[in-house]
């Protein structure tokens, strides 16, 4: 239903961008961005940016449609910690600084993300000039592994937990495993998120 540009703007949308990030990143005009995002919301049948970041579509191509989600009731278990994101102010040297002298074993980077191994604990260091990926940081954000998290969205939407958008892929590796994250907030408005990895097949 969504053309592949849609597709990337409205991913980019469910992550809490604004239009002026986005085109920035797309390298084209704002007008461009609101262009996409209108005919998304039109051919979506939503009414605001608000629906969009909850809406729950999936591309067709994605390995997500190919992994069934089993529902989790009352049963929820958050897995074990697999991300942790920290805001730094000069990314370069940060980055670095986290690699050479803590010698941690540098995953990938990514634009103004970089990532390390912390013994099987992902680490995300995000340059501070994002400041808008979400909207809500406090100092460190804690990402939970689960198995399938459109029911463990489901399991925690049912007990009254507020999500700032509905589960949407944010990457995708060169071999196909795609990443998913979905934001929602603790008691004090902190922010937290489950993550899951899908692979194809």
């Amino acid at each position: 239903m969504l053309t592949p540009a849609e597709w990337t703007v409205v991913n980019l949308a469910r992550h809490g961008l604004t239009d002026r990030t986005i085109a920035r990143l797309r390298r084209v005009s704002r007008d461009a961005v609101k262009f996409h995002v209108t005919n998304a919301r039109e051919k979506l049948g939503l009414t605001t940016r608000a629906d969009l970041r909850h809406w729950r579509g999936i591309p067709k191509e994605s390995a997500m449609t190919q992994h069934s989600q089993p529902s989790t009731g009352s049963e929820l278990r958050l897995g074990a910690i697999g991300q942790i994101a920290r805001t730094v102010k000069d990314f370069g040297r940060a980055e670095a600084w986290y690699r050479d002298v803590l010698g941690l074993s540098h995953l990938y980077t990514y634009g103004k993300l970089a990532f390390f191994d912390c013994g099987g604990v992902r680490l995300m260091l995000e340059d501070s000039s994002i400041g808008e990926v979400p909207n809500l940081h406090n100092d460190s954000i804690l990402y939970f592994r689960v198995p399938a998290i459109q029911a463990a969205y489901d399991a925690l939407r049912a007990r009254d937990v507020e999500f700032i958008g509905a589960p949407h892929m944010i990457a995708k590796h060169p071999d196909g495993t795609e990443e998913w994250m979905a934001f929602f907030k603790d008691s004090e408005g902190g922010l937290l998120a489950l993550m899951s990895q899908v692979k194809p097949g």
